[in-house]
């Protein structure tokens, strides 16, 4: 009847839907069987073109090169990282937490590939109608870092998977972390946490805040274009990105993630700032000359006194701050040598971040009347004294008539006066007197590297010298004598402590009598008592010549007392005029370093004559 027929009907609508259900089923198992095949295959065929299994091995981290001071603080990590690899242990604990909480939250349950990630992040993508994430594993962006280039294609892909798996069965989770931890790269040059850390915090990597760890694990995901360096704000807000994630994940209470949104944004220099970083690039050039090739991490300890190198920094800017722009100053350079010839403190500029040109050791210079005591020192090994006379009166030497300053004229003088004065023609009637030639050797043997012209004109300094090769020729006037050998490295050990290098402290050579530089010295002092140097005095036995050449181009003071030397310049790089004497800034500069460099040293004389010789009564 029709009921049976009603039933009848029901009933095959069910058969038909059950049977298309059935279908569906069979055909979707039967594609899964397919691709699951052509997946192997894939995977076989790209795996196939790998080297050996047997063969895989993490490949070493490039090595770094660890700079610290003499009292051992740390002046900069140079190599292509820019940091030490750090253990987890030796890490904020914030840093791997957020890692985890912004770039693989179940990196602790997978197996190096996340399929439950990888199908989140296809989800996302088709939404988004572009590639928004990627879905890779901590494991597998390690796989592609270590082994893999970066461009996406399918056989890059399996590989990376492939890899991924035989780094889950070869290393524990907390190892294959470390590992991405300390070579990931973070933007602005610095690969892995610490270097990220001194890069961006200026700390190493276990001070880290909460609040910096998220900056750091937000910037994974576009380095450079996320930088505080480049951009401070964006960096910012990926962070709080990366905050969201650690509480919603239960790693952070509400009273941590408040605090940390309210930390200021970090604002990092666009480049390395600190001028102990002028020292660091000095190692890295004479680092080859000293281990060769670097094929692990290394520690290089030098003779830099951090502390006076941030009083020599602090001094150079300040005095161009205060008064560069009244007497058209825009750079400063500052070389310290003790006795022995180790480099206490080298600034070889107003900013490392803008500039990193060394002006210290790079920078060829006129000294000006900066060079005079080689002229004098020539003169008395030639038999004069310091209370010898001469007529301080215009000369003329051929076509060249030097002046003195502001063409003032004494009549006559000892020589002891007319070096503390800085009178020109008395040291160029003593050119005349000697030879150039004996001038250019006796600069020569004191520690002048440049080639120096010997002409008349040689008297007043006009063959070009850096200020490290000068501050180094004056060191002989401070020790009684001796030369040694100018050295920035102590020695140099392996991570582990194994001494590679070390510098030897042979007896340095005689390069003056002890009779000439007593003479010297006392000659010397006179600039500071009653000469042109008058504004470096600080009331402790101390020698030294004032220096400014043509136009006011470059002002100089190189000075010591027994216990270290240092040489100060201020001018222009393009060698415009300024205002500035060696009197003046460079005085001033010298007077505040070596009031700081003696705190708590004990006074002691100048080798040789206590007491300034030729000085008028």
């Amino acid at each position: 009847g029709p009921a049976g027929r009603a039933r009848a009907r029901r009933g095959g609508r069910r058969r038909g839907f059950f049977g298309f259900l059935r279908g569906v089923l069979y055909w979707s198992l039967v594609l899964a069987l397919w691709a699951g095949i052509a997946g192997v295959a894939v995977a076989a065929f790209y795996g196939a073109q790998m080297p050996s299994a047997t063969t895989w091995a993490i490949p070493d981290r490039p090595p770094n090169v660890k700079i610290v001071s003499a009292e051992g603080r740390l002046i900069g990590n140079r190599g292509l990282t820019g940091g030490e690899a750090v253990g987890l242990h030796e890490m904020s604990p914030y840093i791997p937490q957020a890692v985890i909480a912004i770039e693989d939250r179940r990196f602790y349950s997978h197996w190096g590939v996340d399929p439950i990630g990888l199908a989140r992040a296809m989800v996302e993508n088709l939404m988004k109608g572009r590639i928004a994430q990627g879905g890779s594993t901590i494991t597998q962006q390690l796989a592609k870092n270590l082994f893999l280039e970066p461009d996406r294609t399918i056989e890059r892909k399996v590989q990376e998977v492939l890899l991924a798996l035989w780094m889950e069965q070869k290393y524990s989770k907390n190892q294959i972390l470390e590992m991405y931890l300390n070579r990931v790269y973070f933007g602005s040059g610095a690969y892995g946490v610490e270097a990220a850390a001194r890069r961006y915090f200026n700390k190493p990597a276990h001070e880290v805040t909460l609040a910096e760890a998220a900056l750091l694990a937000g910037l994974l995901k576009a380095p450079s274009r996320l930088s505080p360096a480049r951009d401070p704000r964006a960096a910012e807000e990926r962070a709080q990105v990366v905050l969201a994630a650690m509480r919603e994940q239960g790693m952070i209470g509400d009273s941590q993630f408040a605090a940390a949104l309210s930390t200021p944004a970090t604002r990092a220099a666009t480049y390395w700032t600190g001028s102990q970083h002028y020292v660091a690039d000095r190692v890295m050039e004479e680092l080859p000359s000293l281990v060769g090739a670097i094929e692990e991490d290394i520690v290089v300890h030098t003779t830099v006194d951090l502390r006076l190198q941030k009083v020599a920094e602090k001094t150079i800017r300040s005095l161009i701050d205060e008064k560069g722009r009244a007497l058209h100053v825009t750079q400063g350079a500052l070389v310290s040598i003790d006795a022995s010839g180790a480099v206490r403190a080298m600034v070889g500029g107003y900013d490392y971040a803008n500039s990193q040109f060394d002006r210290a050791s790079e920078a060829r210079r006129q000294p000006g009347s900066a060079f005079k005591p080689f002229v004098y020192m020539a003169a008395l090994e030639q038999g004069r004294t310091p209370q010898s006379v001469r007529n301080d009166a215009p000369v003329r030497i051929g076509k060249w008539a030097p002046e003195n300053y502001k063409g003032k004229y004494h009549g006559s003088v000892t020589l002891g006066e007319a070096l503390a004065r800085s009178l020109n023609s008395v040291a160029a009637q003593l050119v005349q007197e000697v030879g150039p030639g004996a001038v250019v050797e006796v600069a020569h043997r004191m520690g002048i590297e440049s080639d120096l012209r010997a002409n008349a004109s040689i008297a007043l300094g006009t063959s070009e010298v850096t200020p490290l090769e000068l501050t180094a020729a004056y060191v002989p006037f401070a020790n009684g004598g001796l030369r040694p050998e100018v050295h920035f490295i102590r020695r140099i050990t392996t991570a582990s402590g194994r001494l590679l290098y070390e510098h030897k402290a042979a007896t340095p050579p005689r390069v003056a009598s002890p009779e000439v530089v007593g003479m010297m010295n006392a000659m010397l002092s006179g600039t500071l008592d009653y000469g042109s140097g008058r504004a470096a005095a600080f009331g402790r036995p101390a020698a030294g010549k004032t220096g400014t050449t043509q136009g006011s181009r470059d002002a100089w003071f190189v000075g010591y007392t027994a216990d270290l030397v240092t040489g100060v310049w201020f001018g222009n790089d393009d060698a415009s005029p300024t205002d500035a004497t060696g009197g003046s800034l460079p005085a001033l500069a010298w007077r505040a370093f070596m009031v700081a460099a003696h705190e708590g040293v004990p006074v002691a004389a100048l080798p040789g004559s206590p007491r300034p010789a030729g000085a008028p009564a």
